[in-house]
């Protein structure tokens, strides 16, 4: 499972960053974090921060906690 964290390194980008490695502990999950404005917008996407798993945008600029995160991963 690939997720990234799609942001320019903004203090909501860096808690939705923290919030996402503490929904993954102990999961085998590639976490990247993509700050490329470029790159970003290559995703449809105009706000950030943003979450994606896997290639599919499922949350864009909120900061989601560590349990909604959670959540997103279990139904994925």
């Amino acid at each position: 499972m690939i997720i990234k964290i799609l942001g320019t390194g903004c203090p909501k980008c860096k808690k939705l960053e923290a919030n996402a490695i503490k929904a993954t502990e102990g999961m085998d999950v590639d976490m990247q974090k993509v700050t490329d404005l470029n790159e970003i917008m290559n995703y449809g996407v105009m706000m950030t921060p943003t979450l994606v798993i896997d290639e599919k945008v499922v949350s864009v600029g909120k900061i989601l906690s560590s349990d909604k995160i959670l959540k997103l991963l279990k139904n994925k």
